[in-house]
This record gives C-alpha cells, structure tokens and sequence, in this order.
C-alpha cells in the first residue's frame, strides 16, 4: 500500500540550495521596485536589423552598437528603468561611440543588464497547424554562467502559444511543451545566479474574444506555475513576463482599456503564486500608447495579489524614438528625449498616475503578424 500511495505522489525535483539565493530574491525586488520597469532590447541580429533598415541605415554589426549605444546613454534612463533585457551580441559589445561595454555603461547608471537565452522558436511537430516549441536548453547551464561572469544578472526566455478555436488551438501538447520548457529553463538559470523572467505569451494574431484569451493565459499560467513547483525553482527569485489579456488582433468586438485591465487582474489573480514578486508586461505588438494606457488601468484595480504590476515594453518604448532618430548623429538626443517620455509614461502608468496623452507617442499599431524577435 505504501507503495502503491508513493507511486501516486508528483515526483518533485530537490529544492533550490544554490549558494545565489539571496541573490536572486535581491534583484528580483530591486528590478520590480516601485515606478520600475525593464526596458527589452533582446532583439536577434535580425530582427533589430530590419527595424533599422525600415529607417534606412544599414544593418551592420557597428550600426546596431549605435543604436543600443543611443539607448543606454539616455540620461535619467535609470529614473524609470530598473534593468535592461540584452541579445548576446549586445551583451558582450562595446558602444560605436564612446567604445566603453553596454555591461559598464548600464552598471554604472544603477541598472541592471540582462540577457535573453532562449534560442527562438521552432515548429512543434505533431501539434497543430502554426504551433511551435522553444529551444535553447542544450548546454543553457553554460551559457548561463558565462553570462553571469559578463555582468548579466536575470535572464528571460519566451515561448508562445497561439488561439483558434476552429483549429483546437492551444493544444494540449504545445501548452504542456511551453510550460516544461519555461520551468527548466527557470531552474537551471537561478542554479548559474540569474532571476529567470518567464515569459508565457498568448499571441494576439486572430479574431478570438477576451474571454477566450482569459481562459487560455489562465490554463496556460497555471500549468507554468505546477511545472515551476515539479522543477523545485525557488519563486521568490524570479519574475512573471505575460501578455496582457486582450482580443485578437481581428476580433470584431474590441474590449475598452478599464475591461481589458479587469480581466487581466482576475486572470492573474487565479494562477500567480503570492510568493512570486512581480509582473513585467509585455506589449506584443500593442502600440505604445495603448500599452500605457491599460498598465495604468490595470494598477488602478484594487487586487488581493501582493505582486507588482509593471513593465518589460520593447517595441512600445522604442519606436517612436527609432524613428525621431533616424540614423542621424543630429538626432540623437531627440530621440533620447522621445524614449525618456514613453519611460516616464509607462513609469507613471506602473503606479495608476499616467495621464493619457501627456507624453508623446507613436500612435501607430506595432502588430506584426508572426512576429519573429
């Protein structure tokens, strides 16, 4: 019978005993403290490459050191940035500039750099038409610990699932995949001292409702969490990176920003462990100043969750400023003005304080269909 019982209990993974941990609890408070939020420029080559393109500079390597250059020497950047999510070229490169390291410039401003260490997307076979699976756990321990020795201090990895119901989209095995692969990814970056930032995206290519998005980040969250708890990852030094719950994108009936913040709280309130410190947002293609305006409405609710409610806007912080620069040397500080306003906003908004239009944005819609980071 004794073993009958033993055989019907989870099999849990031994509890986190690295000598980092206090470390990690350290810096997941300090990147979610308040009127915080991270700024993420985890692009691959690729994809920061045709964003350049799009405003007519060459994607080389000395062009995109320019560009990371142009944002981490924004001054004030650090009144409203706790950290800064890295791609490994970026890690490891020096300002086109001044020459002196990313790494160097944000320590030296009080913020912290991180690192993305998923290795992107790949088609998930045997699940459903569009559905992938992330890679990059191979040999991801190693990298961890060299990336910690080059000063990064959190790590971020994100995987998505996609909704179409006519399709039986998510499906179980494209959620269960995601969930495990968040989980060990976690475990294995606090072992090497990185707050692992898990990121579980529900995309909003597509026409389904809110509610159908609820029920799948609720579903989708939950399994994260039980995977979390199997792999012995310690919560408290680690941090959430969800997508707001929104419609799809061709979704006829658009929620308001006060609906689409109440149904976001309560989804996150029925899955997100108290021990857990913060949520940093993504914006997934929202446009800047939307994605200010539903943060703020989110953190006007009253909620029984201790966590923080925050920001980790890639797109929603920078393109507005990509594009007053324009590649020009005479723009520069312009464009640093234009990224501190969208900082300020999402900072002000992190509180419930932001008021709507009251600093510049690019109005224009971020979404990309498939969007590849």
């Amino acid at each position: 019978m004794k073993l009958l019982i033993l055989a019907l209990l989870p099999l849990l993974a031994s509890s986190l005993t690295t000598p980092f941990k206090a470390e990690l609890k350290k810096t997941a408070e300090q990147l979610i403290r308040p009127g915080y939020g991270l700024l993420a420029c985890d692009e691959s080559t690729g994809t920061v490459g045709a964003r350049l393109e799009g405003i007519g500079v060459e994607n080389t390597y000395e062009n995109r050191a320019t560009w990371r250059e142009l944002l981490f020497t924004t001054p004030n950047l650090n009144k409203h940035i706790s950290g800064c999510i890295l791609f490994e070229e970026t890690l490891f490169q020096d300002g086109a500039v001044s020459g002196k390291p990313h790494v160097t410039v944000l320590n030296e401003n009080g913020i912290v750099p991180g690192i993305k260490v998923d290795m992107g997307l790949k088609p998930l076979i045997g699940g459903g038409p569009g559905e992938t699976w992330c890679s990059g756990l191979d040999g991801l321990f190693e990298r961890a610990t060299d990336y910690y020795k080059q000063g990064a201090r959190f790590a971020k990895w994100r995987t998505a699932v996609r909704i179409d119901t006519a399709q039986g989209l998510p499906t179980n095995l494209a959620v269960e995949e995601a969930a495990h692969g968040l989980a060990r990814y976690a475990r294995i970056c606090q072992e090497a001292g990185l707050v692992p930032i898990v990121e579980p995206e529900v995309l909003i290519d597509g026409t389904h409702s809110i509610e159908e998005t609820a029920k799948v980040q609720e579903r989708f969250i939950t399994l994260v969490y039980q995977k979390m708890e199997a792999s012995g990852c310690y919560l408290e030094g680690t941090l959430l990176k969800p997508s707001m719950t929104v419609s799809g994108v061709d979704c006829p009936n658009k929620p308001k920003p006060a609906e689409i913040a109440q149904m976001t709280v309560q989804t996150l309130q029925r899955c997100i462990p108290p021990a857990m410190p913060g949520v940093t947002f993504l914006s997934g293609g929202i446009s800047e100043e939307d994605a200010s305006i539903y943060l703020n409405e989110i953190n006007k609710i009253d909620r029984k969750g201790p966590w923080a409610l925050t920001f980790s806007f890639s797109r929603a912080q920078q393109s507005s400023c990509i594009k007053v620069w324009g590649g020009k040397k005479e723009n520069v500080e312009a464009a640093q003005k234009q990224l501190l306003a969208r900082t300020q906003a999402n900072s002000e908004a992190s509180k419930g304080a932001y008021v709507p239009g009251s600093q510049p944005s690019d109005e224009e819609s971020l979404y990309v269909k498939d969007y590849v980071y």
